[in-house]
């Protein structure tokens, strides 16, 4: 049957009305269509299964199609023609149930492919607009970033001085194993009159015009204290060297070269001593306590230092590093032994003796892991500067 047409009071034309009836009995006879479709091919169905059914009336009461406490012995269909119907209507309802529910489905999925083309224009506007943005607040950051390292890199290049200037300091104190305060605190001492006692230093001298040779030394051995330091080079063991030796004063060797020197040191308490040359015309100076106690020239003139000899502390050496001779060896301790490259002045010299300033040398400076000891000799932590002016 045709659905009834609604009237609108005449609102629309006769040609109008008639189109939208045309449209309705269009839609019912493809519904009528999809109906027949789908009940033709249930009836296909339900007639291949009677037939099947019809085949097996002939097969015994026993057979596997015996009817069992009043089930049906088909087992898929009932044989009543109504129930069978009824159960085809109810299959096809869930049928179109779930048809239509993955239609729901499927058009969520898509319901942004099907939004009209306003809508997703101005959607994809919207997220540009939120890009732009997100891209403008990371581009301030990396300036503020940028402005902050430029502000704080003098402050991170000091503080990476100083932590490189520390692990340097650790890495020092860790090779030489100090055990001291200060690297440059300590003495070494030399209690007896052997030819096995020695320090060395492990540094070298490079060729020298000129040197200032400055210490701390105490002792009161007799006759004379020994010889505080001497330096050798192959071809020559008297390079420099520092003797007190039987009863002859104290005398300062330069190639082989000798000069008498006006110093009094063999009373068992500390002296400040410092020794100047200069290959120009020979120039000696001799300093006790920062006094100037004596000058002198013509030793070793025009003579230069040679480099690459061995540097030894209480012992004079007959060669280069070696035959010691107990005789001439130093008994005491000394300590703050330093040289420099050049003549100090006076000046200089006074300060370093009244403990107003620490100079240590350029060229062999006094610390610890600068100095080694051999056969009992012997560093330990040296009394203060001050400590050391009480001692005059």
């Amino acid at each position: 049957p045709l659905p009834p047409v609604p009237m609108q009071g005449g609102a629309l034309p006769p040609e109008e009305e008639l189109k939208a009836t045309v449209l309705q009995l269009r839609e019912t006879v493809l519904q009528q269509k999809e109906t027949i479709g789908s009940q033709r091919e249930a009836i296909r169905e339900l007639t291949g299964k009677l037939s099947r059914c019809e085949g097996t009336d002939g097969k015994p009461a026993g057979g596997p199609w015996k009817k069992e406490k009043g089930k049906d012995t088909m087992g898929d269909l009932p044989r009543d023609p109504a129930q069978v119907i009824d159960q085809l209507s109810r299959t096809m309802q869930t049928l179109k149930d779930r048809l239509e529910s993955l239609e729901h489905q499927l058009r969520a999925n898509v319901s942004y492919a099907a939004l009209p083309n306003d809508l997703r224009e101005m959607l994809q506007r919207r997220l540009g607009d939120l890009e732009r943005q997100l891209l403008s607040k990371v581009a301030e950051l990396e300036d503020e970033k940028s402005l902050l390292h430029n502000e704080t890199s003098a402050h991170r290049q000091k503080t990476e001085t100083a932590l490189n200037a520390l692990l340097e300091r650790v890495s020092e104190l860790e090779k030489g194993n100090s055990a001291f305060k200060s690297p440059d605190e300590f003495k070494v001492s030399l209690p007896l009159r052997t030819n096995y006692l020695y320090g060395k230093i492990k540094k070298t001298l490079p060729e020298l015009y000129a040197f200032t040779v400055c210490l701390w030394l105490r002792s009161s051995a007799s006759p004379g204290i020994g010889t505080p330091f001497s330096y050798a080079v192959p071809g020559q063991a008297n390079e420099i060297v520092l003797i007190e030796w039987g009863n002859n004063p104290i005398e300062l060797l330069i190639n082989d070269k000798v000069a008498q020197l006006p110093l009094f040191i063999s009373d068992g308490k500390w002296h400040h001593i410092c020794i100047t040359w200069t290959t120009r015309d020979g120039m000696w100076e001799a300093f006790q306590d920062g006094e100037k106690l004596g000058t002198g020239e013509n030793l070793a003139p025009w003579h230069p230092i040679k480099p690459g000899g061995v540097l030894i502390l209480g012992q004079e050496q007959d060669t280069v590093g070696g035959r010691f001779d107990a005789t001439q060896a130093f008994v005491g301790e000394m300590s703050q032994f330093n040289i420099w490259d050049r003549v100090l002045k006076a000046e200089d010299i006074m300060n370093i003796a009244n403990c107003s300033t620490n100079m240590p040398g350029n060229i062999i400076p006094w610390v610890d892991n600068n100095v080694d000891v051999f056969g009992g000799a012997t560093k330990w932590p040296v009394e203060t500067c001050e400590e050391r002016l009480l001692d005059l």
